[in-house]
């Protein structure tokens, strides 16, 4: 049985929360309130991004900041709109090849420890997963969670500056892991609280 945890609104649509924007991009949204198609926007910046990555901007601390903020002013303003055409659930898989491909392109051009790549990628990955399965479950992610995970954007400015720095690169990996971790331990405890609860009244009606 899958249960509703009333902690958050519903989002509008699925597509939406999977987008997993951080306040950059809804800002950007919030500018062209919703009149923008999403998805050919974020195709073009996927492939502007890979045109960047594939010419080595990775490699400067100063240039690999080119890849978010293109991204960003092209996939960004896409935020707002209600993602109800028929093709727009592609608009989430679009943005994850677009982070996760800059990611290990910093992790590479800049030789970081690969456990310590795997481990940064493995936090954006259990976050992805997680929203996967608790929006099968109607257990809605807060909207605190992507402006404190930073958003797919945010992420990937932070990967940008700090690339060249391991230290750095282990406290945001820290971060990551604790933000999104925590959240998700404690929201799925209040679902199966909240079936709990649900469980008997059930019975008793």
């Amino acid at each position: 049985m899958s249960v509703t945890v009333q902690m958050v609104p519903v989002p509008r649509s699925p597509v939406i929360a999977y987008r997993d924007d951080g306040g950059l991009a809804r800002t950007m949204g919030s500018v062209v309130a919703g009149q923008l198609p999403p998805l050919p926007p974020a195709i073009a910046g996927a492939f502007v991004s890979g045109v960047l990555i594939a010419v080595g901007v990775a490699r400067s601390p100063t240039l690999s900041v080119f890849v978010p903020v293109v991204a960003l002013l092209l996939a960004g303003p896409g935020s707002s709109h209600a993602h109800d055409g028929r093709l727009d659930w592609l608009v989430p898989p679009v943005l994850r090849l677009i982070e996760y491909g800059f990611t290990v392109a910093v992790a590479v051009a800049w030789s970081l420890p690969w456990p310590l790549a795997f481990a940064l990628l493995g936090a954006i990955l259990f976050h992805h997963y997680d929203l996967v399965q608790r929006m099968r479950q109607r257990v809605y992610p807060p909207r605190w969670l992507a402006t404190a995970g930073l958003g797919w954007e945010g992420r990937m400015l932070v990967v940008a500056l700090v690339g060249a720095m391991p230290v750095l690169v282990v406290l945001l990996t820290i971060y990551l892991w604790g933000v999104f971790l925590w959240e998700s331990v404690t929201c799925w405890a209040a679902a199966s609280g909240s079936a709990a609860a649900a469980g008997p009244a059930d019975a008793g009606e």
